[in-house]
C-alpha cells in the first residue's frame, strides 16, 4: 500500500519513474551516426555517365563530379575548360583532360594532401561532352550525339530514330576526317557484309541521303 501511494505522489509532482525516462531519451546523432566512407560519396554523387573510370579519358567540356569527404566547399560538379583544366578551391588549377576519373582522383588527392590530413576524394564523369558524332539527312533526329560507350553505325542510326520513309539506305556515308566510308543499311539489316557496320569514332559524321 505504501508503494502505491509513493507512485501516486510522484505522478502528482510530475516526476516520471526512471524506466519511462529512459524510453524518452534520444540518442545523440553525433555519437551514434556511423562514419561515412567513400562509398557514401559515390552514392551522393548523383547519376554518372556509363564510362569506365579506369580507361575513359576526360576531355574538354566534360562535366565531372568531385566529392571530398566532409568538405562540401570542395565538392560538386565542375566543367572541364577548353584548355583541359579545372579550378579547385585551395589548390588552384589542375589538369583534367587526358586523365581517367581514377587518375584525376589520385591527382586531386595528392594536391589536397599538402594542406589536409588524408583527404578522401572520389571523382566520376556525370556528362560526356568531349566525344561526339553527328548524323544528318533522312533520319528521325539529326544533330550531335554523345559517344559514351562503343556504338556501331547501325546502333547510331537507331539512336537517331531510324531511317525516314524515303531515305536511301544503300548509300549512307560516314565522313571520318578525309575518308569517306560507305554503309549499306539494307545489307546490314539482312545480315550481309556485316564488316561495314564499324564502330563510330569521335568526330564521325553519318550522312543519310
Amino acid at each position: 500500500m505504501m508503494r502505491h501511494w509513493i507512485v501516486v505522489f510522484s505522478l502528482a509532482l510530475g516526476v516520471i519513474p526512471a524506466p519511462a525516462q529512459e524510453k524518452q531519451e534520444k540518442k545523440d546523432p553525433a555519437v551514434n551516426e556511423p562514419k561515412r566512407s567513400i562509398e557514401d560519396l559515390k552514392a551522393a554523387g548523383g547519376p554518372a555517365a556509363p564510362v569506365d573510370p579506369r580507361s575513359y579519358k576526360i576531355g574538354p567540356e566534360d562535366i565531372i563530379s568531385i566529392r571530398v569527404w566532409r568538405e562540401p566547399e570542395l565538392s560538386g560538379p565542375v566543367m572541364v575548360r577548353p584548355d583541359g583544366k579545372i579550378t579547385m578551391p585551395l589548390v588552384g588549377e589542375i589538369q583534367a583532360a587526358g586523365e581517367t576519373p581514377e587518375g584525376l582522383s589520385r591527382g586531386v588527392t595528392e594536391a589536397l594532401s599538402k594542406i589536409m590530413n588524408r583527404p578522401d576524394v572520389f571523382i566520376q564523369v556525370q556528362q560526356v561532352n568531349s566525344r561526339k558524332y553527328y548524323i544528318s539527312g533522312e533520319v528521325g533526329r539529326v544533330g550531335a550525339f554523345p559517344l559514351v560507350t562503343p556504338v556501331t553505325v547501325l546502333e547510331a542510326i537507331s539512336s537517331a530514330g531510324g531511317l525516314r520513309e524515303f531515305a536511301n539506305g544503300s548509300k549512307i556515308v560516314i565522313v571520318r576526317g578525309d575518308k569517306r566510308l560507305k554503309f549499306n543499311y539494307k545489307e546490314v539489316i539482312k545480315g550481309k557484309n556485316l564488316q561495314q557496320n564499324i564502330l563510330i569514332e569521335s568526330g564521325d559524321h553519318i550522312i543519310v541521303p
